[in-house]
């Protein structure tokens, strides 16, 4: 069974999707940590509920990224990590840190991607008035939110609606796809060449 790590900053509504489908079977492989820099972050909560081992880790406790980062590979080397899942973690990490698990992180954003890079990417495409946005699931690479783009799902922004309204059907669509492209990769059915990413769904 592949083992993944969630790392999270936030409430984890996207943590809460994918515990629920393993939870549930659908998707072949486990929780085995979730890994948070904010001790005060209601995702924990959520991770201890649904049984997963919790990592939190404070940026302040080190002197420098790098130290910060390493001690969070160690905690995954440790721990056998197969696949690092982003869902609301609010840091950007380093070269380095990417490097060393090449094409094995992947990254969910609220925006069809290249387009609102950011973390206020639905309230960013909502002020621009904007007629489509999206959902993107990438591989994460050296720079922000530009990695291979590995499926992406398309949202129109209706002429009533409000920002509350759209990031809420923007968050069902998150919590679907997001789980779905965790399990074709748990079953080796993604595959990147290049910054082109080929999908078996069979």
């Amino acid at each position: 069974m592949m083992n993944i790590a969630v790392f999270a900053s936030g409430t984890g509504s996207n943590f809460a999707a994918i515990a629920r489908e393993v939870k549930q079977g659908k998707l072949s492989c486990g929780i085995k940590l979730l890994v948070c820099d904010n001790p005060r972050a209601k995702v924990i909560d959520k991770a201890r509920k649904a049984g997963v081992e919790v990592f939190v880790i404070d940026r302040g406790a080190f002197a420098e990224k790098k130290d910060f980062e390493n001690a969070i590979a160690a905690r995954l080397k440790k721990d056998r990590i197969d696949l690092i899942v982003l869902a609301g973690f609010m840091r950007l990490l380093s070269a380095q840190f990417v490097r060393a698990f090449h094409n094995r992180i992947i990254n969910i954003h609220p925006a069809l991607l290249p387009a609102f890079k950011g973390g206020h990417a639905i309230a960013d495409a909502f002020a621009y008035g904007a007629k489509l946005t999206g959902v993107t699931v990438h591989f994460v690479d050296e720079r922000m939110d530009h990695g291979p783009i590995i499926a992406q799902e398309a949202i129109p922004i209706k002429d009533n609606d409000t920002l509350a309204a759209l990031e809420k059907r923007i968050h069902v669509r998150e919590h679907k796809l997001y789980p779905e492209i965790i399990r074709l990769f748990a079953r080796g059915r993604v595959r990147v060449r290049g910054r082109k990413v080929v999908i078996t769904r069979k």
